[in-house]
């Protein structure tokens, strides 16, 4: 369930239909495949080349980053929706690409299947550790696109949860909903690290966030940028152990061919960008059908970075 850019589509389709926010579809040719952006990420006549998945979150998280860097005078090429990170990742190594919206777990998945890192920090620092000289990671955002075992604010409010941890007291009389492989995946962990045995464990998929408002089952895995989460009042429960291994958004970047300046500007975007912001900008996005750049304009210039 980590957030692979390469294998979510089917919770793309979700979003834009109200449901998840997942991600990519099919991997596209190497239309980023140009001659490598000059070492200087900012004045002279350098660009920055920026790239994106193809699906909307992506998308957003791009023009976010395109439109800061604009407002502090560098020189941007946008190359959205290309692709699945298959094609995207070889893009940003060959220098193709300048800079990329990842998510950190994910990213790991990708460069190390075997990897078991969990927390934001142990994640990047493995990340750190193992990308290709030619990659750099810049600072990871508080914001998330993760797994989350999720209930009405009802259920919330009646049990006393806050995280995980507490569904260990009601968990034998709840039912719990997600992806078909939700429960082989993950039912020995919730024992194993919580204490927690559900009652019933049903396959509700994309409907996962409908069928936790409507009551069919009390807990689901729902996307944590998934914008029914607002229109359904829904609580995300905290993972304090980490059963979910880290999502954060984080720019990637070619390392020569940025400079400070990109960096600076890129850093002070993950700063201020946390997960209710960015369920709130998907919300306008997949709901409500603004564009991704008008929304990305908003949100620059209400945190004093456009």
């Amino acid at each position: 369930m980590k957030r692979i850019l390469s294998t979510a589509a089917v919770a793309l389709t979700a979003v834009l239909t109200l449901g998840a926010c997942g991600g990519g579809g099919d991997p596209l040719s190497d239309t980023g495949a140009s001659a490598a952006p000059s070492a200087s990420g900012s004045g002279g006549g350098s660009k920055v080349v920026i790239g994106s998945a193809n699906f909307p979150e992506n998308v957003l998280l791009a023009s976010i980053y395109s439109q800061a860097l604009k407002a502090k005078g560098v020189q941007v090429e946008e190359k959205f929706n290309i692709g699945s990170r298959e094609v995207i990742y070889d893009q940003v190594k060959a220098g193709a690409l300048t800079v990329l919206p990842e998510y950190n777990g994910g990213l790991l998945s990708f460069v190390d299947p075997k990897s078991t890192a969990a927390s934001k920090e142990d994640v990047n620092t493995e990340l750190k550790s193992k990308l290709p000289s030619e990659l750099e990671l810049l600072e990871s955002s508080p914001a998330e696109d993760k797994d989350s075992l999720t209930v009405s604010k009802e259920t919330a409010t009646k049990n006393a949860l806050t995280s995980i941890e507490d569904l260990a007291k009601v968990a034998k009389d709840f039912v719990v909903g997600g992806p078909p492989e939700f429960k082989k995946r993950r039912e020995a962990q919730f024992k194993d690290v919580y204490g927690i045995t559900f009652k019933d464990w049903k396959p509700t998929g994309e409907t996962t966030a409908d069928a936790i408002k409507s009551g069919t089952i009390q807990v689901g895995n729902v996307f944590t940028t998934d914008p029914k989460i607002l229109i359904n009042g829904l609580v995300p429960l905290q993972d304090p152990k980490n059963v979910f291994s880290a999502q954060n958004v984080t720019p990637l970047v070619n390392k020569a061919a940025v400079d400070e300046t990109v960096r600076t500007t890129l850093n002070s975007v993950s700063a201020k960008l946390d997960t209710t912001m960015l369920t709130d900008m998907m919300k306008r996005v997949a709901v409500d059908k603004d564009d991704p750049p008008v929304v990305a304009k908003d949100w620059l210039t209400q945190n004093g970075l456009a």
